[in-house]
């Protein structure tokens, strides 16, 4: 597998070459549009010059050696050809000195060679920099009767100036520096990704711990936080996966060992019949507790999925609430308490069952943790767009600190508080709660009783 960092520099490199690439074609097109008739153009005119001057200020044979000699010193390669076939160079010399027929004619028939405009390359523009004695133009002249040819062309150490040397300089450096800060720039980018993957690798490990080494500001940074926080939130799930696997063993562990030591016992021929009745009746009760047990797990299983789907109607919540006094109104008999209420009309677009599971518990609860002869308030009002449902017990009240953690799953507060309890049924008030946009809050004073209270949307969510 390609690393990211050879896959980075690979892609600068790329685009670096098609860049040189599509400019050297840009440059080609400039070339042939504007620049190579000029050039010719301009070649054409100081060959001219140079034959009008050879023809009008020299008559000597040494003098126009002497002459040409001095044109080759400015930057020039010149070759003077007769017609019966004779060279003579001047300038630097020709890296190929042979001299297409085609254009000797042309010369000789009194016409202008323009081999350079006419000139062929495998890379087009370099063409105007081939050394070679048919990339020049050529003009015909006569002296002392004979018919000669004068072919010139541009030095190419004079197209090369100072500037253009340091130009080149200067555009190969950006080159060099930019790709040796691109190789830089790359490895501290790859850096914390790779320190993300090892990251990655001991989270799946469940090494929630795995130090990460990064303080950038930028996206890199935001991921590594983004990161931070997702091992924070793994490692409080893993912990609170291994409490609840270790609270539900535990839960079934106790009932079912009490399950079956009486059932054990219940099979002994010497126990009497007081006794095998009363063997029985904590069986049956610590069945119904495991029964209720898993009901409760089922519930909560369900209500956790991302996607519950909601079976919302319209419910008089009031009415809903007196069904579950109605229920109840034995069990508060029997315990001497006193039950007052005041429900007004309440209309809401809401999960009926769902909802029946929450007044349950909050009244199963303010029953079970209030002694006998202590009170017990509800009351149910719309408060504009919302309702409000309130359950007010005398019970034995918790602390500050056990109200933060009342709602979590298995939490108890005491030994008083875990007679025929799951340690459910507020994680599952809550949830209830939760996926019908509401909140529930409690107020409670050690000694004196709780106070719950649940404000949800009537109009659905």
């Amino acid at each position: 597998m390609k690393s990211l960092y050879n896959q980075f520099i690979f892609a600068t490199v790329l685009i670096l070459l098609c860049s040189i690439g599509i400019g050297f074609i840009l440059a080609n097109m400039v070339y042939y549009t504007f620049t190579k008739e000029k050039i010719d153009a301009q070649q054409v005119e100081t060959a001219e010059e140079v034959t009008r001057i050879l023809l009008y200020m020299h008559e000597s044979r040494h003098s126009i050696d002497e002459y040409l000699t001095s044109v080759g010193l400015l930057g020039y390669q010149i070759v003077i050809i007769s017609e019966s076939g004779q060279y003579q160079y001047y300038g630097a010399s020709f890296s190929d000195k042979e001299m297409p027929q085609e254009a000797l004619t042309t010369v000789f028939d009194g016409e202008i060679y323009q081999g350079m405009q006419d000139f062929k390359s495998r890379f087009s523009m370099m063409a105007h920099f081939s050394n070679q004695l048919h990339n020049t133009v050529g003009i015909p002249f006569e002296m002392n009767g004979e018919k000669y040819g004068l072919f010139l062309r541009q030095d190419n150490k004079t197209l090369f100036s100072d500037f253009h040397m340091v130009l080149v300089g200067f555009i190969l450096t950006i080159a060099v520096v930019s790709i040796m800060g691109v190789v830089w720039m790359t490895r501290q980018f790859i850096r914390p990704i790779t320190q993300l993957t090892e990251a990655t690798k001991a989270v799946s490990n469940e090494n929630f711990d795995y130090a990460l080494d990064i303080t950038r500001k930028d996206e890199l940074g935001q991921l590594a936080e983004s990161f931070h926080s997702m091992q924070r939130q793994l490692a409080d799930n893993d912990e609170a996966r291994k409490a609840f696997i270790s609270n539900v063993s535990h839960d079934f562990q106790s009932p079912l060992m009490n399950i079956q030591g009486y059932a054990d016992l219940l099979q002994d021929e010497k126990v009497s019949d007081v006794e095998r009745i009363e063997y029985s009746a904590i069986i049956d009760r610590e069945s119904k507790h495991l029964s209720n047990l898993t009901k409760q797990l089922l519930l909560l299983t369900s209500l956790d999925q991302v996607t519950y789907p909601l079976k919302t109607k319209e419910v008089r919540i009031d009415e809903q609430l007196r069904d579950v006094l109605r229920k109840y109104q034995w069990r508060l008999h029997e315990q001497e308490m006193e039950l007052s209420y005041k429900l007004e009309e309440t209309t809401a677009i809401v999960d009926e069952e769902l909802l029946v599971n929450v007044w349950d518990n909050l009244l199963s609860n303010a029953i079970k943790y209030t002694d006998a002869g202590g009170t017990i308030f509800i009351s149910c009002r719309p408060v504009g767009a919302m309702l409000e449902v309130v359950f007010k017990d005398t019970g034995i009240g918790m602390t500050a600190e056990a109200c933060e953690q009342v709602f979590e799953r298995f939490y108890r507060v005491d030994e008083a508080r875990k007679k025929d309890g799951t340690g459910l049924g507020l994680a599952i008030v809550k949830q209830i709660v939760s996926l019908h946009d509401g909140t529930i809050q409690v107020e409670s004073v050690l000694g004196e009783g709780s106070t719950f209270t649940i404000v949800m949307p009537t109009n659905g969510k």
